[in-house]
């Protein structure tokens, strides 16, 4: 697992929270969860990358996130939850048949995605 990986990985979730910024000003809440929770997948992969891990799979990441981040105390709690949390709203964002996600929820999305980025960097920089 190369650096160009990981780099790639960053930059797709850098252009996925821009995304979703210029999803909330266009009033598309559903759309905004769905590119906050990409920008926290792209960067909870490339953290993994750089432990030389690698998941196809959405579950597999949020999995080894737990694992190998949250659990061994590298990671803070609140982010594996967010993380959590952000892929759950994707889903009714993606999915949701009678529900929508709120403009509050998308605002939150935002937020906690963008606050795990700048925690998954800091961590990527040490």
């Amino acid at each position: 697992m190369g650096l160009e990986e990981i780099q790639t990985n960053l930059e797709r979730a850098d252009s996925s929270l821009q995304a979703a910024r210029l999803l909330f000003d266009a009033n598309l809440p559903d759309d905004v969860a769905s590119r906050a929770y990409y920008a926290s997948f792209h960067a909870a992969s490339a953290l993994l990358l750089s432990d030389g891990l690698s998941f196809t799979s959405h579950s597999g990441v949020l999995r080894a996130i737990s694992l190998n981040f949250v659990k061994t105390g590298r990671l803070d709690r609140r982010h594996g939850k967010n993380l959590n949390w952000l892929a759950e709203l994707r889903q009714v964002g993606d999915y949701g048949e009678s529900r929508h996600v709120t403009i509050d929820e998308a605002q939150k999305a935002i937020s906690v995605s963008k606050s795990f980025l700048e925690q998954v960097h800091s961590l990527l920089n040490r």
